[in-house]
């Protein structure tokens, strides 16, 4: 199964064909990640951050606070690398859950258990 990031998110709401099949794939996302998500939607438009939220929400899952707890030590183990919380909170998420953390963020290209797509 796969996780997918903001990044993945942002490029199939973009149409990017590249990651227009996850759509159609098993997911998930963490709840943290569709919160940043609708976050980056909201700057253009509410509705249509509103329209993913309701498209998404199935699909979202919590991640408890021991998974927070690891997010910030991965981050800070890898604090040369500049990664945010919410992009360590999801592939500590899919790491934890078994699911292939799917991104185009380059630091996550040579990680473990993660999909790097490049745009």
């Amino acid at each position: 199964m796969y996780s997918l990031d903001t990044y993945a998110l942002v490029e199939i709401a973009q149409g990017n064909e590249k990651f227009k099949r996850f759509m159609e794939s098993d997911f998930v996302i963490s709840d943290l990640t569709l919160a940043e998500f609708y976050a980056v939607l909201l700057r253009t438009s509410e509705e249509t951050a509103e329209t993913w939220y309701k498209k998404l929400s199935p699909y979202s899952k919590p991640a408890d606070k021991a998974i927070l707890v690891k997010a910030v030590k991965f981050r800070h183990q890898n604090k040369s690398k500049n990664l945010s919380f919410f992009d360590c909170a999801g592939y500590i998420f899919s790491k934890e859950n078994n699911y292939l953390f799917v991104t185009g963020d380059k630091e996550f290209r040579t990680m473990p258990n993660a999909e790097f797509i490049q745009k």
